[in-house]
């Protein structure tokens, strides 16, 4: 399983699974601060015992300021090929008081499909909200769970 949250700023972009969601306020984060990907990115290293998104790639190394977080999905995909498994599935929580999540849902789906190389039936995606309380309702930031499964190759 992984999580991540990121703190919201007006006038940045909000990339959600490696899609930019129409909203006024963004993601802050050293690489593009996408939290879905990156929960995801851990949800895979942790399946194969392989740590966590920090050891690999590092809020303080300059080499991934500004990166497109797809890298990291795909690094950690070659991670555990080459540890011998393979990806099964992925379910993940998106925790959002505003923009409303579900329009993009399928965009965001097929975006992670062809990064993870998984069919969109073995992806799952779920929105919600704080109702308004703490960090998240106040729209001050924003997190994601995720949770894979990945089996030998054999």
């Amino acid at each position: 399983m992984g999580y991540d949250v990121h703190q919201l700023a007006l006038g940045r972009p909000l990339i959600i699974g490696g899609i930019e969601v129409t909203s006024p306020k963004g993601s802050v984060g050293h690489s593009d601060g996408d939290a879905l990907s990156h929960a995801i990115t851990d949800a895979i290293l942790g399946a194969a015992g392989l740590g966590d998104i920090g050891l690999f790639f590092p809020s303080d190394d300059a080499t991934w300021k500004g990166a497109d977080s797809k890298v990291f999905l795909i690094k950690a995909i070659k991670m555990i090929s080459d540890k011998g498994y393979i990806l099964n599935n992925v379910d993940s929580t998106v925790i959002l008081q505003s923009p409303k999540l579900q329009k993009f849902i399928p965009e965001i789906k097929k975006s992670l499909s062809q990064t993870l190389n998984l069919d969109e039936v073995n992806i799952n995606i779920k929105a919600t909200t704080t109702d308004k309380l703490g960090v998240i309702g106040e729209g001050l930031g924003w997190a994601c769970m995720a949770i894979v499964s990945v089996e030998k190759n054999t």
